[in-house]
């Protein structure tokens, strides 16, 4: 049996799919993007944070087994059923676990238990394959719309990402494609415009903006750590309201 590491359960989510959701952080990460709000989840190795403000620490990264794992979330299985919610499993990159991943999976749609998978796509489509025929649905995260501009900024190799985007909507997959939307980044018409031409070219039907924030500044002060989005205000209503059209249009027509 594979082996998970889990850096956090978080319960009751709301923001991680539809229904309440029960999040799975997995550890380890093979982007580096500069403005991540989870960035204990970067490093694969068990990391310790310093909270000194509010006066406690925090260990992140456990071995779990996929059944551990389906045990403890299946806790809640009657607050999943009540409101057409599940299991949501992000990290970090939980790809890069693909098979903890399936088997978890496995496990919670034999009792019942939706699966959504979090990811940024960066892996070998073979991890794709493999945790296809157990995984519900997918957050497909698409941060810049040209190779050059995804290179710069998460050190990923973008034609993988829309290869693998690519194939999952061929299959059939339920994807949903998430846009960080992020100042100085791909907040602008143009740079918004080639990540809804990537889209389109994909065939990917739903997708979501969301708005770059600061919530993790904290994790990054604990961890003794720069944060260079520190003093990054988050898009203005205005911008996102505009790229919210740009999105909309693109979402009810197909047309960038």
């Amino acid at each position: 049996m594979a082996v998970l590491n889990v850096s956090n359960i978080q319960r009751f989510s709301t923001g991680d799919g539809p229904g309440i959701r029960t999040t799975v952080f997995l550890k380890g990460c093979n982007l580096r993007c500069p403005w991540c709000h989870n960035p204990e989840n970067i490093s694969a190795k068990p990391e310790t944070l310093v909270f000194a403000a509010a006066g406690k620490t925090v260990t992140y990264g456990k071995l779990m087994t996929p059944l551990e794992v389906a045990d403890d979330v299946s806790e809640d299985a009657d607050f999943y059923n009540a409101g057409g919610g599940g299991v949501t499993v992000s990290g970090g990159e939980p790809m890069l676990q693909y098979e903890g991943v399936a088997e978890l999976a496995a496990i919670l749609k034999e009792r019942g238990i939706s699966t959504l998978v979090d990811t940024a796509g960066c892996v070998p489509w073979r991890n794709f394959e493999v945790v296809l025929g157990s995984v519900n649905a997918f957050y497909y995260d698409i941060k810049a719309g040209s190779r050059e501009k995804y290179a710069s900024v998460t050190g990923g190799d973008f034609d993988l990402i829309v290869s693998n985007l690519k194939k999952l909507v061929a299959c059939g997959a339920n994807v949903t494609a998430r846009i960080p939307f992020i100042p100085g980044v791909n907040t602008s018409d143009g740079e918004l415009r080639l990540i809804l031409s990537t889209l389109l070219e994909a065939g990917v039907k739903h997708a979501d903006l969301i708005p770059f924030h600061r919530l993790g500044s904290a994790k990054y002060k604990a961890m003794g750590r720069e944060y260079v989005f520190a003093k990054t205000s988050p898009p203005a209503a205005e911008e996102v309201a505009r790229a919210g059209e740009m999105l909309g249009k693109y979402i009810e027509t197909g047309i960038e």
